[in-house]
């Protein structure tokens, strides 16, 4: 049964075992709907957890890669719906913990009791809003919470120490750390200033530290390793799939 203790234990399994976790994230849907199940069960085999992107479309926290990933998944006729239904088709083949990270306007549209429930259903763990405020997420908590599944807060180099310590106490699963300010997929890759930032949150969370933003190598992933437990790797992986090649080659260089 799908729970946000999974995400936790899957993520220090991997830190304790291999030094660092690996949290690859792409878009449902995208390239095709027709190629979502395959990829999902391929990188469920290299990725300690998954994160599926929900398209929307003003994905506002986004580059260029994952919004046009986005907007071709949405072109494709992809929806929460159709991404739970896939899911569930296979879910018995996926080998690591999910988590959906989406807008907050296609949860509201499905309603947060009924998305809690769903979620449960087909074995999707925890939640990724980025454009839900800490002080405005009440509700969606609670819905997930009552099912044992997490909402996953975000932090950035920008964030204050009170708030990182309110949102680190909060969080469930593991705490989302963004390694830059601004949107993902930068080309200059991790900040050298990271070792500060990830250590101040790893001395105030009782959860795993996962840093995303600019992981584009194993260098990148080699860096984040020193400081947190997990790498998120998004808009790289996205253009791997875009550019046809092999994306278990690619996720295992990361390694």
């Amino acid at each position: 049964m799908s729970s946000h203790n999974e995400i936790s234990t899957a993520l220090r399994n991997a830190k304790a075992n291999s030094g660092v976790a690996l949290v690859p994230f792409f878009t449902a849907g995208y390239p095709t709907k027709e190629t979502f199940t395959k990829d999902l069960i391929e990188i469920s085999t290299i990725g300690d957890v998954v994160e599926v992107g929900i398209p929307f479309s003003d994905p506002m926290s986004d580059g260029m890669t994952i919004q046009r990933s986005s907007h071709i998944a949405l072109k494709n006729g992809v929806s929460l719906s159709w991404v739970f239904d896939q899911i569930e088709s296979v879910k018995k083949k996926i080998q690591a913990p999910l988590v959906f990270m989406s807008y907050l306007n296609p949860l509201l549209a499905f309603n947060f009791e009924k998305l809690a429930k769903r979620a449960k259903e087909v074995g999707v763990s925890g939640f990724i809003v980025p454009d839900l405020p800490l002080e405005e997420s009440d509700d969606l908590r609670k819905a997930l919470e009552n099912k044992n599944l997490g909402l996953i807060q975000l932090v950035s180099p920008t964030t204050p120490k009170p708030r990182i310590i309110k949102l680190c106490e909060v969080s469930k699963g593991f705490v989302y750390a963004v390694t830059m300010t601004g949107i993902t997929g930068s080309e200059k890759g991790i900040n050298e200033n990271l070792s500060l930032y990830l250590n101040e949150i790893k001395k105030v969370s009782n959860l795993p530290v996962c840093a995303g933003f600019g992981v584009r190598s194993a260098s990148d992933v080699n860096s984040i390793a020193k400081y947190a437990d997990g790498a998120i790797v998004g808009s790289a992986l996205v253009e791997t799939m875009e550019k046809k090649q092999d994306i278990i080659k690619f996720l295992n260089k990361l390694r």
